[in-house]
């Protein structure tokens, strides 16, 4: 099935958005430069199966030979696993480009929400968004995510912004774009490792069935902005913040001296506090995934419940 040009919809995802079925985006960046092979493939496969298990249809978004797919084959996740940092990192400014060219592309959260918005998807799980990078006053390094936030209609679940950025000033910016961050089950705005920070989100909400009343109102009025959801890690996989901290803030003095800065940035930083913590924020990382696939689908499900 293709309802843009460029866009193809594996049927099974085709069939439960015609039937007004649940139906869950993921990106592929996660796979491509989120994890090493094969842990990234098995993960992805996993996080496909906790979807199904809850109870929606999952639908991983990837852009192969040119082509936006909504929706992959084992058999592509496994390419995509393979070829790892190979694969072009795609934003929004890169889309028409790689569509022309014929060439592969991950998926960041913002081409996500682009590709799940074109195909009628409306809930998207991931692990963390990008946001205002520390420094950006100087730097003017602001993710992509909040912009595409800010203007398509999509229901981002995370584990809150990427501990490495700036909290405070991520959530100024997405005030200002009108996009209201939800706490589950939390007035704290989780910071992806660690289940709370310093800051406070704009509201608390306890239930998928109320996350789902939410998104339909903001739906229904007509708003075209996203919907960001933030939903703290697991108490047993979270990790102590002062330990996690002194891992972020060393790698980002390192990424500072070796003048890493842009797309390269996210994924030195993921990878530099990897090494740092032993492997433990890897394991914390794909713990928060599956948690977030879990609301989502159960969101998923409500929402085509109302």
């Amino acid at each position: 099935m293709s309802i843009n040009k460029y866009l193809d919809v594996k049927p099974e995802v085709a069939e439960a958005i015609a039937a007004g079925k649940p139906v869950v985006a993921l990106e592929s960046t996660i796979i491509s430069h989120g994890m090493p092979y094969p842990q990234n493939v098995e993960t992805a496969l996993k996080v496909e199966q906790i979807i199904r298990d809850n109870g929606a249809v999952p639908a991983t978004i990837a852009i192969i030979g040119g082509r936006l797919k909504a929706g992959l084959t084992s058999e592509e996740i496994e390419y995509f696993g393979k070829k790892g940092h190979a694969i072009a990192k795609a934003s929004r400014r890169d889309l028409a480009v790689l569509c022309a060219r014929g060439e592969d592309g991950a998926t960041t959260v913002t081409t996500t929400m682009m590709i799940a918005h074109m195909a009628g998807i409306k809930i998207f799980a991931t692990g963390g968004i990008g946001g205002v990078h520390r420094g950006a006053e100087k730097t003017m390094d602001i993710s992509a995510d909040l912009e595409e936030l800010s203007q398509t209609p999509v229901m981002v679940v995370c584990a809150g912004a990427k501990a490495i950025l700036d909290l405070g000033l991520t959530l100024e910016y997405l005030e200002t774009h009108g996009v209201p961050v939800i706490g589950y089950g939390t007035e704290k705005l989780p910071a992806f490792y660690s289940r709370e920070s310093k800051f406070n989100v704009d509201y608390r909400i306890d239930t998928p069935e109320d996350l789902a009343k939410s998104f339909k109102a903001q739906r229904d009025l007509g708003l075209t902005n996203g919907m960001l959801v933030t939903n703290p890690i697991p108490e047993q996989y979270a990790m102590p913040s002062d330990v996690i901290n002194k891992a972020i803030d060393q790698a980002v003095a390192e990424s500072v001296e070796q003048g890493i800065h842009g797309k390269e940035s996210t994924p030195f930083l993921l990878a530099r506090v990897a090494e740092l913590t032993g492997g433990d924020s890897l394991h914390s990382n794909i713990e928060l995934v599956f948690n977030n696939a879990r609301l989502a689908a159960k969101t998923a499900v409500a929402y085509c419940n109302l």
